[in-house]
């Protein structure tokens, strides 16, 4: 291979020509021969010329030179038909009266979805949303449709950089505008793909108006530097050429210049000085082989004295991105430093366009679009995780949304090894239990702890660039909330809570079947039948399966605990009709004394004889102030003596609680108030459980407009004062702000 010296341009020439549809035929004829796939592209141009008709961009020229300038970029990347007709026809839908069920009749179902997602995309109407808000739900209306395939992605990435192209004709604030959402959304997923050509130039333009001052001041001094050493770096490129062609290594060599956007990060965002930065001049060496990658490298070490700590080999270790490529520093004889970089023909073709390199357009492979999106996410990781991440946080906030893309996705520059070689990338920060989730949801979920460089370590362990890792699993690990604190990554968050939910799940259903079982034992008991033969008759009762549709007790215990049915219903179901065993006091001689026995309640004045029951509608305890309500010839119904029920009755009578009842508990209903949360049930029923207090029967609701839940429950207390003790305790559990009795 002949030695071939090739300098790119410094920066954009400051005007770009306006394409015809003639000079696109010329670059796509060259890799795209079928006559349909032909035809089809410029029947997408045709389509998009006609519809675009009369339509004027802001610079005065012709719509449809931006569709032209679209499908240009997508082009000159080697993107198939469908890419291509694509870019031609991505405003029709927006911009015209054209649907997408006309681009689906005209152009296929392949068209169709890229257009739809591209239109979709550009729809952006959101109200009562602030402007940080609404900024963000902008950025993550693009992101989602660029995450159903990658073809929208090329397309979009190629839609922004023809924008900023032709930025000089929009007001300056669209201009800063358009900008920062260039450098904010589009570049970091161009870099992420690798397409450096692209990315470079939007960093380039954008910077241009975003900081126009430093970015011509860096311009100069780019310029400067390169003419200052023109001669050094000529010298330099035929001293290794000469060097090769001796030792018969096929390459060619062309010079590069660090792009103005990547000098202004090192200078004003790093802090360096423009002479501190060494590689803003590189040479770059494509050859054949990795084998002739490494011999080149040798001879350059052998033959100038390179800078300790410059040297990277992404060949052995390659970016996510798929970047390879062997980058050294050297210090050359007149005392000037170089950047060189040596890589084979399709790691350049990779490292200049990425993605759109890898999988570019060929003929007869049956192209496959959704085969294409499983190789991308099989090969590029981080894309599976933007997959994922843009698939599970569709009913999260837009900046929740976008603060996981930024850490997960962008932000990843860690790089770990699995003990078989497999690069997982992690944002800084991460831990060996980020790293568990990475690898697969249920290593994670079962993570106890890893295997860092060899040595055992927890799971909160932060991982560095090179660390080999291997995660200790075991059966009866599983998260717990502290996790949420250990992981770094959203991705791992949103599993551990995953995770927390169905645990807590499983525990209020555990609640609610012991609160359901306590309810119908208490229910079977008043027929006068013991827990033992209730379960016995449940479970051998068919018409009760049938009737219910529950596979074992449990089932059905929880249904109870919701009133559905309730316990009584299943006693009818059962065709149960025992008499109840709890005393009832009649108004005769031989029942007056048990009753008055029994009974925690007396009339004052020594009356005598009368039946007396407590009131179901206020459930009087001990400790109540409490009045009787004389029912004629149903004897006396005790209410607490605040019962609206009794407010504006005449037919009082005085009664008084006994002195002594003995050890009694006595059913009353209450209703708690909290701000809805994880494990909130389980925490008010430990609250009764210290008290030695039994939940008889409980029932929670979530109500919406405020995410309140009220829990209304019956519980078994001895009297007043446990039960004011154990509304006091309540006031402690977080997120409960009230809790009272209640009167039906």
């Amino acid at each position: 291979m002949p030695e071939e010296v090739k300098q790119k341009p410094l920066v954009p020439n400051g005007g770009y020509p306006m394409h015809r549809f003639e000079d696109l035929e010329s670059l796509y004829f060259v890799y795209i021969t079928n006559p349909d796939d032909r035809a089809m592209i410029k029947r997408a141009y045709e389509f998009a010329k006609l519809k675009h008709e009369g339509q004027m961009r802001r610079s005065g020229e012709p719509y449809i030179q931006h569709p032209i300038g679209v499908a240009y970029i997508c082009v000159q990347l080697q993107t198939g038909p469908a890419t291509i007709a694509s870019a031609f026809l991505h405003d029709v839908v927006e911009d015209t009266d054209t649907s997408i069920e006309d681009i689906n009749r005209m152009f296929g179902p392949d068209v169709a979805k890229i257009v739809d997602a591209l239109t979709k995309i550009q729809r952006m109407k959101f109200s009562h949303m602030t402007a940080e808000d609404f900024e963000a739900e902008d950025h993550r209306k693009i992101f989602l449709g660029m995450a159903q395939d990658v073809r929208v992605i090329i397309v979009k990435l190629a839609d922004r950089l023809h924008n900023l192209r032709t930025l000089d004709s929009l007001a300056p604030n669209r201009q800063i505008a358009l900008s920062k959402e260039t450098l904010e959304v589009f570049t970091p997923i161009a870099h992420r793909l690798g397409i450096y050509t692209v990315q470079s130039e939007l960093e380039d333009l954008s910077l241009k108006y975003l900081e126009p001052q430093k970015y011509q001041a860096i311009l100069t001094l780019v310029n400067e530097k390169f003419e200052h050493r023109k001669a050094s770096l000529e010298s330099l490129k035929k001293r290794i050429a000469d060097l090769l062609l001796d030792h018969d290594i096929p390459f060619k060599m062309e010079s590069r210049v660090k792009s103005i956007y990547s000098i202004y990060k090192k200078m004003y965002k790093k802090g360096h000085s423009f002479d501190d930065i060494y590689d803003i001049l590189a040479i770059r060496i494509i050859t054949q082989s990795v084998l002739n990658c490494y011999e080149i490298l040798g001879m350059i070490h052998s033959t100038y004295k390179p800078i300790p700590g410059r040297f990277k080999d992404y060949i052995a270790m390659p970016k996510p991105n798929m970047y390879q490529s062997l980058h050294t520093s050297i210090l050359t004889g007149d005392g000037q430093v170089y950047e060189v970089q040596i890589r084979t023909e399709e790691m350049d073709t990779i490292a200049e366009t990425g993605v759109a390199a890898h999988w570019k357009y060929k003929e007869g492979n049956n192209y496959n679009a959704h085969a294409e999106q499983k190789e991308i996410e099989e090969q590029l990781h981080w894309f599976r995780d933007f997959v994922s991440i843009s698939g599970e946080r569709k009913d999260s906030s837009a900046s929740e949304y976008m603060a996981a893309l930024s850490n997960d996705v962008f932000g990843a520059n860690v790089y770990v090894f699995t003990p078989l070689g497999k690069v997982i990338d992690l944002p800084t920060g991460a831990t060996t239990l980020d790293f568990a989730y990475k690898i697969h949801t249920k290593v994670g979920d079962s993570a106890m702890g890893a295997i860092v460089n060899g040595t055992l370590v927890p799971l909160n362990t932060v991982l560095k660039t090179g660390d080999v890792c291997e995660i200790r699993t075991s059966k009866t690990a599983h998260p717990n909330d502290s996790w949420l604190e250990i992981a770094k990554t959203s991705s791992a968050k949103g599993h551990i809570r995953r995770a927390l939910q169905r645990r807590d799940a499983e525990l209020l259903r555990e609640e609610r079947s012991k609160a359901g079982k306590q309810s119908l034992v208490d229910a079977f008991k008043m027929q006068g039948i013991d827990e033992p033969e209730m379960v016995k008759l449940i479970e051998s009762s068919q018409a009760l399966k049938n009737e219910y549709h529950f596979d074992n007790i449990e089932d059905l215990y929880v249904m109870v605990y919701g009133k559905n049915p309730a316990p009584g219903a299943v006693i009818d179901m059962l065709r149960i009709r025992k008499k109840p065993t709890m005393p009832v006091v009649k108004p005769s001689k031989s029942s007056n004394k048990i009753a008055e026995d029994k009974n925690p309640v007396e009339v004052s004045g020594g009356v005598t004889g009368l039946a007396i029951a407590l009131s179901q509608c206020c459930t009087p305890i001990p400790g109540d102030a409490i009045v009787g309500y004389i029912t004629k010839g149903k004897g006396i119904t005790v209410h607490r003596s605040n019962c609206p029920n009794v407010a504006a009755t005449k037919r009082l009578i005085d009664v008084h609680w006994k002195e002594d009842l003995g050890i009694s508990v006595y059913p009353v209903d209450i209703s708690v108030f909290a701000n809805d949360r994880p494990n909130l049930v389980s925490d008010i029923l430990t609250t009764f459980a210290a008290k030695s207090v039994a939940v008889r029967d409980l029932h929670a609701h979530l109500i919406p407009e405020n995410n309140n839940v009220v829990v209304d429950m019956t519980v078994a207390v001895p009297d007043a004062k446990v039960l004011e003790d154990c509304f006091a305790d309540l006031m402690g559990v977080r997120g409960v702000y009230d809790a009272t009795r209640v009167i039906h």
